[in-house]
């Protein structure tokens, strides 16, 4: 004799939040192919870190304006916090890697808790100034304490250990692309289940709306201050992956230029999809590349004009055409979330 589920409606929820976790073969072919190119391009591998470093700091801002429509124009406060602390620490000694992602992550979480606070107060406007006048302020800071941080001269002395004690990094960026690439992987592994979750869920409906959100029950404040935090401690580990992979930080891992430069990539990739941050930051820096070896001085222009373009065009039409060109190429997979 066979009994119904004692809340019906809980286990739909769950089918639903397991269906829409589930792994696609495109996203395991994309990341086998891309852990595949360590074996050829060698030299490119540079250019492929830099990559996988700008689309883990691109993933960061996503959470916070992709996810919970916090709008930003001082990520690269956290980023250049992340770099200066692996940095420190490297010079003072302690060069071991993983250690540097831990205490970076650890600093630019606490500055992303403490100024939580104050971002979450006011309009999207009064966000963009606290955001601004935060970065400005960690840049002053950071020039003014030229016997901590180099000041304009930059970071010297750092002295990277090998990961786990046995894979140097080399001058052709292998090293540096693989253990990039591989933390961008297991933050993205993370954080693809944390915005499938209830929590991300919660966030969307933030977004949308917060006085219905409220409304129906979820902690608004605290939802904001838990995912600010947590894309604090991502752009943190962005930032020390920059400067250990390159050996050096400098005042323009704190610049506005940076903070920018990650917006451009979401506006590239698209918001509110996770991988849109790191679509964003192949095709800009790829674009980048390319465009700067054919006209140095002009290449923002063009990168300018493709920005024109593209939103003439209309993301929904290049989704539209995503979408189709997926369909025929893989199987359609339906989710059924129902009994």
């Amino acid at each position: 004799m066979s009994t119904a589920p004692a809340h019906p409606q809980a286990e739909i929820a769950r089918r639903f939040l397991a269906a829409e976790a589930r792994w696609s073969p495109l996203e395991i072919g994309v990341w086998l192919a891309a852990f595949a190119l360590a074996f050829v391009g060698r030299s490119h591998h540079l250019l492929f870190a830099e990559i996988a470093v700008l689309a883990l700091f691109a993933v960061s801002l996503d959470l916070i304006l992709g996810y919970a429509g916090i709008v930003s124009l001082g990520h690269a406060a956290f980023f250049g916090l992340g770099a200066y602390a692996a940095g420190i620490l490297a010079r003072a000694g302690h060069g071991d890697p993983l250690m540097g992602l831990a205490c970076a992550a650890a600093v630019a979480a606490a500055v992303g808790f403490v100024t939580s606070f104050l971002v979450l107060r006011g309009s999207d406007l009064t966000r963009l100034m606290i955001t601004l006048a935060v970065a400005s302020l960690l840049y002053e800071a950071a020039n003014k304490l030229d016997w901590l941080t180099g000041g304009a001269d930059g970071l010297q002395g750092m002295t990277v250990d090998p990961i786990l004690g046995r894979f140097a990094f080399d001058l052709y960026g292998t090293t540096a692309y693989l253990y990039a690439l591989s933390v961008l992987f297991v933050v993205v592994l993370g954080l693809r289940v944390l915005v499938h979750s209830p929590f991300g869920h919660a966030l969307r409906a933030i977004r949308d709306n917060p006085l219905r959100a409220r409304a129906v029950g979820i902690p608004v404040s605290r939802r904001l201050i838990a995912v600010y935090t947590l894309a604090a401690a991502v752009a943190g580990v962005a930032g020390a992956l920059s400067a250990e992979t390159a050996g050096f930080a400098s005042l323009d891992v704190l610049d506005f230029h940076r903070s920018a430069e990650v917006m451009l990539v979401l506006v590239i990739g698209g918001s509110g999809r996770l991988y849109g941050g790191i679509v964003g930051a192949i095709v800009f820096r790829l674009a980048q590349d390319a465009l700067s070896s054919i006209t140095p001085e002009y290449w923002q222009f063009w990168i300018g004009l493709g920005l024109v373009v593209l939103v003439m065009i209309g993301r929904d039409r290049l989704d539209v055409l995503g979408r189709g060109l997926v369909t025929r190429l893989l199987p359609h997979r339906r989710t059924e979330v129902g009994a």
